[in-house]
């Protein structure tokens, strides 16, 4: 089963998808949407294509683990991927994970203007690369 990972923004929203077996971060791209039940149809339809049983959802987390008003449209956006055809959602502390992809692209040389076109992706590869190896996907890999 292929595993989805968002990571949410108000204009670009990144995607990684893991490989069928669920192992592996396989394709990431980026949705371009303003609206999000516009955002959750079309992550859903990306995820019934490719054949994705769970979708990892981002969930911003101040650095003390409360929540602000990010964490609030995020919950909205699980809802509305639910209520758009997405299998499961699962929602994951996504802290600092966009100041790790901009270290990533940094230390391989990408310009900091040229991030903006690949940040979202490489956070959502962030955020699926941590659940593929943590205790829970490999509780969820012996089940199925």
């Amino acid at each position: 089963m292929r595993i989805m990972a968002l990571d949410y923004g108000d204009a670009r929203t990144g995607v990684a998808i893991s490989d069928e077996r669920g192992i592996l971060c396989g394709d990431t791209l980026v949705l371009r949407e303003w609206d999000a039940a516009a955002l959750a149809r079309r992550a859903a339809e990306l995820c019934a294509e490719r054949g994705c049983g769970l979708v990892l959802l981002g969930l911003p987390r101040n650095m003390d683990g409360s929540e602000g008003p990010r964490a609030e449209k995020c919950r909205a956006l699980a809802q509305l991927l639910l209520d758009s055809g997405a299998p499961e959602v699962k929602l994951i502390d996504e802290r600092r994970t966009s100041i790790e992809a901009h270290n990533i692209l940094r230390a391989n040389g990408r310009r900091e203007k040229r991030h903006r076109e690949s940040v979202d992706a490489v956070a959502a590869q962030l955020i699926l690369e941590t659940y593929l190896g943590s205790e829970d996907n490999r509780r969820r890999q012996e089940k199925g």
